[in-house]
């Protein structure tokens, strides 16, 4: 075996956990891949010289490389989100894949973590996801170790989220939202208008509401019908808070492109505001529901 065959070698025993870490900070598969082949040709082209943790090594090349890519992606943020919601099963080219491997890091995590600006997102999930030291951090966001542990301060504050209403009020809205997303995923139009009030308004912006359908609809009834052409993609749903209150988001790529922001009286949801327009969706403060 030569010397780049045995380098390989040693890479190869890294990349589960490279990819594991390029994914949790890019939300993509395919993007994660792209990082952790840029890892290995900064290593074959180095040759591994002086190089004496290799593992660190590795994680720190695929962090800075990670934390390029989602600064790269926020400039190109809208031309991503523009793409019609109606595209989000043929998003991927192994939708199925991404949305198993999405849901072993947690979707909702994952479009929250969206919602970070990058060097935040990069120090919290090297720190609290992969227990990497600040110092170590430090080095990757190009701060000094204080100000990368504020970064990973901030961010968490941000994930967790501080709930707008009581903890027993805020549990009876997530079974509501909860019920709400079961029913559309069966599209059971019994079991819709089981949860919705009889005068619930949905307002949708004009980037949520398909051609040829109301981006205002009232009634129980109607809004049910409406709901139902949601259940195509409601696998892609997930609880959070949005604002505090119990909603629901769908992902492509780990990245948020539609949110349904729920208002909840007694049981029953009173008013749908679905928010899919890029700017409207920048201005939402989501989190994820604990357990």
């Amino acid at each position: 075996m030569d010397e780049l065959d045995g380098l390989a070698a040693r890479f190869e025993a890294s990349r589960s956990r490279l990819h594991a870490v390029a994914y949790r900070m890019l939300g993509s598969a395919a993007e994660a891949d792209d990082a952790v082949q840029e890892a290995w040709l900064h290593l074959s082209r180095s040759g591994g010289d002086g190089v004496q943790n290799l593992g660190g090594w590795l994680t720190t090349v695929v962090a800075r490389v990670c934390l390029d890519m989602l600064r790269t992606r926020k400039s190109r943020r809208e031309e991503f989100l523009d793409a019609q919601p109606g595209d989000a099963a043929g998003a991927a080219p192994d939708p199925e894949s991404e949305a198993l491997l999405a849901d072993s890091v947690g979707l909702a995590m994952l479009v929250v973590l969206d919602t970070l600006a990058p060097a935040e997102r990069v120090a919290f999930v090297l720190h609290d996801m992969f227990d990497l030291p600040f110092d170590q951090i430090a080095g990757i966001t190009g701060r000094s170790p204080a100000a990368a542990r504020q970064l990973a301060s901030r961010a968490r504050r941000r994930v967790r989220g501080t709930p707008a209403v009581p903890g027993a009020a805020l549990g009876r809205q997530r079974e509501v939202v909860q019920a709400f997303l079961a029913a559309s995923r069966s599209g059971d139009f019994d079991a819709l208008l089981a949860v919705l009030d009889p005068d619930v308004e949905l307002r949708a912006d004009a980037a949520a509401t398909p051609a040829g359908m109301p981006g205002h609809v009232t009634g129980a009834a109607a809004v049910s019908r409406q709901a139902r052409v949601f259940s195509a993609r409601a696998r892609f749903g997930r609880i959070v808070l949005i604002d505090g209150i119990p909603g629901l988001v769908l992902a492509r790529r780990g990245r948020l492109w539609l949110a349904l922001k729920l208002t909840i009286a007694d049981g029953k949801i009173t008013e749908m505001d679905v928010v899919a327009d890029p700017d409207r969706l920048s201005q939402l403060t989501l989190a994820v529901l604990a357990d």
